[in-house]
C-alpha cells in the first residue's frame, strides 16, 4: 500500500526557511510524478513543485528562485527560503503515476497524498 507522509513543517518568521520532507512507501519512482501542493486557509489546493519520474522540476513563479524541490531515495524534500507570509499553509505532497515527462499540474491526476503539514510565515 503506497503511503505519502510529510514532515517539517512549523512556524518562521518571514525571510525565513523551512525544509519539508515526505516519507513515501511501497510507490514505484520509475511511473510516477512526485508534487508539493500548497492550500492556503479558504483556498484550493495548487502545486508549487513538481519532479518528474526522470528527475525533471518544475516551479510556479510565485517560488521559484526561493523552493528547492529534490529527493533522496524515498523522501520527497522541499527547500523553503526567504519564507513570505503568502507561503503560510498546509503543504501536501502528491504522486501520480505519469511516466510522459511532467505531469500534469491538477490534482485530479494524483493518486495518493499525504495529510499535509501546517507552515505558518508570521510577517
Amino acid at each position: 500500500q503506497v503511503r505519502l507522509m510529510e514532515s517539517g513543517g512549523g512556524s518562521v518568521q518571514a525571510g525565513g526557511s523551512l525544509r519539508l520532507a515526505c516519507t513515501i512507501s511501497e510507490l514505484n519512482f520509475r511511473t510516477h510524478c512526485l508534487a508539493w501542493f500548497h492550500q492556503a486557509p479558504e483556498k484550493e489546493r495548487v502545486w508549487v513543485s513538481r519532479m518528474s519520474a526522470a528527475g525533471a522540476t518544475a516551479y510556479v513563479p510565485a517560488v521559484r528562485g526561493r523552493f528547492t524541490i529534490s529527493r533522496e531515495k524515498n523522501n520527497l524534500l522541499l527547500q523553503m527560503n526567504s519564507l513570505k507570509s503568502e507561503d503560510s499553509g498546509v503543504y501536501y505532497c502528491g504522486a501520480a503515476p505519469f511516466t510522459g515527462g511532467l505531469c500534469p499540474p491538477d490534482t485530479n491526476s494524483f493518486r495518493h497524498w499525504g495529510q499535509g503539514t501546517q507552515v505558518t510565515v508570521s510577517s
